[in-house]
């Protein structure tokens, strides 16, 4: 007897770029390619017109803007939710999840069952405490897991569930090359680029993602006599522009502003990386997971990048050669140098798929819903 279909609401703010938007957009798909019906309640953005172009919902409401009239919200969800009937209500983020959490107890049961993830390592306290209330709380990587478990102690470990994000090799082929009109495109766009290894730090334009710290290691190495050149790709972010000037200024300082190059976000990212000679991964904080370093590695190009947070269990994992201890520039630049001389072949990536992500994330619903 087949199985009845599940109807699925993600809850987030908005559908516009970054990982917990790619994250629904990735659910939305498997769900609506198993025959479930995909919903998605935030705010309209930018990646509205792919999710519902592969077969998934969205209904605009702005449950993620941080105002008292936000709260009217929980009525209209409460609505919402007995209209839709679905079987899982998911929660992305903090504010969703509390309006979320607030319509579904205003609901006769028996009620949608709730299913919480946590994206990021949110600052502990009552307010970040709302994404542990689900029924289970999936986790993007063991580190996240560690810190949910350290910061709320009363909480079930049963309930958590390790499901990491993952990226689909088919867009990361190892051993991808671009065409030839790409490379020479790129070179004309980029003429400082040119001439000796290209070391790549992707990451959005915010203090955080360690640009400083990528600029003296270009510094350090150019030092040293190794020909260098440094690309910041997707760091020229709109409304950004005193960092991106500080940053360049900073450059001059170290007399390496001429094998620099800073871009705004880019959709040939798997080109970029296929003529690197070296990702960069040197946030200054631990992040939850690490998805450039698992893209680049699928591609078979070696990673650099510092052994904390997701990015360090990554690397620990799949590529110790390139884990260096937070802010040791000395051994940051050591290490490089041994990199661009002769890194370690990097091993076929058997794990941290999209696929699998998907998997384990429609094994769950049809859990929890009795459907499995």
């Amino acid at each position: 007897m087949a199985k009845r279909a599940l109807t699925v609401v993600q809850l987030l703010p908005a559908l516009n770029a970054g990982g917990v938007e790619r994250s629904t957009l990735e659910i939305g798909a498997a769900l609506v390619a198993a025959g479930h019906r995909s919903i998605a309640i935030c705010a309209s953005g930018r990646m509205v017109e792919k999710f519902v172009a592969a077969g998934s919902e969205h209904i605009a409401l702005d449950i993620g803007r941080k105002a008292p009239a936000t709260l009217r919200y929980i009525w209209t969800l409460g609505r919402l939710f007995t209209q839709l009937k679905p079987d899982i209500v998911h929660a992305r983020s903090r504010l969703p999840a509390w309006i979320g959490w607030r319509a579904l107890r205003g609901l006769a049961a028996p009620r949608p069952h709730f299913v919480t993830t946590v994206h990021g390592l949110n600052s502990p306290g009552r307010y970040s405490a709302i994404l542990t209330r689900g029924e289970r709380v999936i986790c993007v990587s063991n580190t996240l897991r560690d810190y949910v478990l350290q910061h709320y102690p009363q909480l079930d470990p049963t309930r958590l569930t390790v499901i990491p994000r993952g990226i689909d090799p088919a867009e990361f082929p190892r051993g991808y090359q671009p065409s030839a009109d790409w490379r020479a495109r790129f070179r004309a766009e980029f003429p400082q680029l040119a001439g000796g290894a290209l070391l790549t730090l992707p990451g959005r334009g915010t203090r955080l993602k360690g640009h400083h710290d990528a600029i003296q290691l270009l510094a350090a190495l150019r030092a040293r006599g190794v020909d260098t050149r440094l690309l910041l790709l997707g760091a020229r972010d709109a409304g950004r522009e005193a960092y991106i000037a500080e940053i360049e200024e900073f450059a001059a300082q170290l007399g390496v502003a001429a094998h620099l190059a800073i871009t705004p976000p880019r959709d040939d990212v798997r080109d970029v990386y296929a003529v690197s000679d070296l990702i960069l991964q040197l946030s200054n904080q631990p992040e939850s997971f690490g998805r450039t370093v698992v893209e680049a590695l699928a591609l078979g190009k070696p990673v650099l990048g510092y052994a904390h947070g997701g990015v360090g269990e990554l690397l620990g994992e799949l590529y110790p050669a390139g884990a260096v201890a937070p802010r040791d520039l000395l051994t940051l630049s050591e290490r490089a140098v041994e990199l661009l001389r002769a890194a370690p072949p990097v091993a076929m990536l058997e794990k941290y798929r999209l696929a699998d992500m998907q998997t384990a994330t429609l094994k769950l619903y049809e859990t929890i819903a009795g459907r499995d």
